[in-house]
């Protein structure tokens, strides 16, 4: 069978129907098996041997169509070859699951296949988009749920857009006239906080030099009195990143000392909430986002804590009108004023896009389903704390914050040697070499990484509500068994 038998071809609706029929047996089969435990989390192949082709799966593009019997093989090796993030043992991201409501509604997103810049072609997303966004902020304490937002392609872009937005409420004509129009400005953030922070200062001009990193506690939380000293110290202060939930630790930066701190020196504060923010929606947890209220932008990302699928990432404003007046530039073919509808729904124009995947539906489906669920959610922090074994050490002796938990494991023939650079720079090989054996065998996933002083150590995150406690366990014993003879 070919393309040219599908529709729109003549006679093409049954054809159609029994190639897509295939296609959904072939997703229901894949979600079947990413619930199953005894399927392997990935079936691990090196990217030369990928390249090359394995049992007929080839990624080279052909110089000539290839019939629709190949097209559903190539699906349903894509999905073979690929990483079950959705596995109750992938513990490798902060992004993890499959939400089963949401994926129906990317499904219908992609059925859609429409774009978000105007209401004219998205007339229901967009709706749907302003006000899942304005219920976002009544939830973040803004009064009524007043301010502004739109959703982005993912965490840095939303934390980008809080820096530009930042510089336009202080320095407008930067807009126009470029950096030249503006002093020397400096912006702040921790030294845990996420890498698009500093992609953004050398993204938008302002240069990594001026990003200054705040220095934290054991914890990982920013000192609120090295922000303090570090504002006197010159040049004009203009931003502050508060984290709610760092990557490596999950630490929350405290967010009413350093709003203090920004309202004396007249600066801009953002919240990244990437990570942490779905803990607004848990009467249990929202206490460790206390302040979060005296933002002036916060981003929040639903494909993290929330289990929304990829992507959805949403930046929050509490000063409506700067979205627009930072990004506009009118263009007469797609943002005509004389419309026959209420043209401040072509949203569009307030991005730094001019095409916009929708990334709401699923979300606000998602919303509908579980909102209830959503409230009286309790993360499950520390949980991996009371199943360690002797020979994992938790980096930290006290609870996590949140779900990240990050820990040594030390092999026989470490445990007798004593504390030194020796043991250090045999225990920062440790992680890799038991991660790339983790990947060889596809049972379970989890991270790796340096921290400051702190040589190679796992961080396991818990986001995905399909995992339990005996997924922990299993992970724990699949170091243990991998990690035994290094």
């Amino acid at each position: 069978m070919s393309f040219l038998e599908l529709l729109p071809a003549k006679n093409g609706e049954e054809p159609t129907m029994q190639f897509l029929l295939e296609v959904v047996e072939i997703l229901t089969s894949y979600i079947r098996k990413t619930f199953d435990r005894s399927t392997k989390v990935l079936d691990f192949h090196h990217p030369h041997q990928l390249l090359e082709g394995i049992e007929g799966f080839n990624l080279e593009l052909s110089d000539q169509p290839e019939s629709l019997e190949q097209i559903l093989v190539d699906c349903r090796d894509t999905l073979k070859y690929g990483v079950r993030t959705g596995h109750p043992r992938f513990f490798n991201q902060l992004s993890t699951g499959l939400d089963i409501v949401g994926l129906a509604g990317e499904w219908l997103t992609s059925t859609a296949n429409t774009n978000m810049f105007t209401y004219e072609i998205a007339p229901v997303f967009v709706l749907m988009e302003q006000l899942t966004l304005k219920k976002m902020r009544e939830i973040v304490g803004w009064p009524d749920g007043e301010g502004d937002g739109i959703f982005s392609p993912g965490g840095a872009i939303s934390n980008m857009y809080s820096v530009m937005i930042a510089r336009y409420k202080f320095f407008p004509e930067v807009k126009t006239k470029g950096m030249a129009a503006a002093p020397r400005l400096v912006l702040f953030t921790s030294e845990h906080s996420h890498y698009s922070i500093k992609k953004a200062s050398a993204a938008l001009g302002f240069g990594t030099e001026n990003l200054i990193l705040l220095n934290t506690d054991e914890r990982g939380r920013v000192i609120p009195a090295d922000l303090e000293a570090k504002v006197i110290e010159g040049y004009v202060p203009l931003f502050v990143t508060a984290t709610a939930g760092t990557t490596v630790y999950g630490a929350f930066d405290p967010i009413n000392e350093i709003a203090d701190i920004c309202e004396k020196y007249n600066m801009w504060l953002h919240v990244d909430g990437a990570w942490g923010g779905g803990l607004l929606m848990s009467r249990k947890h929202r206490h460790k986002l206390n302040g979060v209220e005296r933002a002036n932008s916060v981003t929040w990302n639903p494909h993290k804590m929330m289990g929304v699928p990829l992507q959805c990432s949403a930046i929050l404003v509490r000063e409506r009108g700067l979205l627009q007046g930072c990004n506009s530039m009118c263009a007469g073919y797609l943002f005509q004023p004389d419309k026959q509808y209420d043209v401040t729904y072509d949203t569009g124009d307030k991005a730094i896009q001019c095409g916009r995947h929708v990334d709401i539906f699923k979300f606000w489906l998602m919303w509908k389903a579980k909102v209830c669920f959503y409230l009286k959610a309790e993360n499950t922090e520390g949980s991996f704390l009371s199943a360690l074994i002797t020979n994992v050490v938790p980096i930290f002796s006290y609870q996590p914050q949140h779900t990240n938990v990050c820990f040594w494991y030390i092999p026989p023939s470490l445990r007798s040697l004593p504390d030194g650079e020796e043991r250090r720079q045999r225990l920062h090989k440790v992680a890799p070499k038991i991660k790339a054996m983790m990947m060889e065998s596809g049972t379970t996933m989890v991270g790796y990484q340096p921290q400051g002083d702190k040589v190679n150590f796992f961080r396991m995150v818990i986001s995905n509500p399909a995992a339990t406690r005996s997924d922990i366990d299993f992970l724990v014993e699949e170091i243990e068994r991998l990690g035994h003879d290094l």
